[in-house]
């Protein structure tokens, strides 16, 4: 099981976003799937799930900004981020499991993560 996460860089302050996250060696449309970031300086926290039924958790900081979406004939998920602000700056990671608690997204509770995408926020 992979997953690659892309699509991070430096944006302006308003501006928008969209990361990816490619899975490899497993079919994701049964999956749920989860974006975490860690900002400088700061735990890693989460900051979307969903599964096939509808959100699990979303962060108070980025309701009515971000959106997580998917494409299973793709097996990629989204992160579509708009009116980016400052504080928004971090690592973003990508996860797919077969269950995600509400507290495990929450808290970003799993033992190992992979690569992820910086994103930086600033003028």
């Amino acid at each position: 099981v992979q997953l690659q996460a892309s699509g991070g860089g430096l944006v302006h302050p308003g501006n928008f976003l969209r990361l990816s996250c490619k899975a490899s060696g497993f079919t994701l449309d049964s999956y749920a799937i989860g974006w975490f970031r860690q900002a400088p300086g700061k735990e890693r926290e989460g900051v979307l799930c969903r599964d096939k039924w509808g959100i699990i958790y979303a962060a108070d900081s980025v309701k009515e900004r971000f959106t997580i979406s998917r494409d299973n004939a793709k097996d990629t998920f989204y992160l579509e981020m708009n009116n980016l602000k400052p504080e928004d700056t971090a690592v973003y990671y990508c996860r797919a499991e077969p269950f995600i608690g509400v507290a495990a997204c929450l808290r970003a509770e799993f033992a190992s993560w992979g690569q992820g995408t910086l994103v930086t926020v600033s003028s």
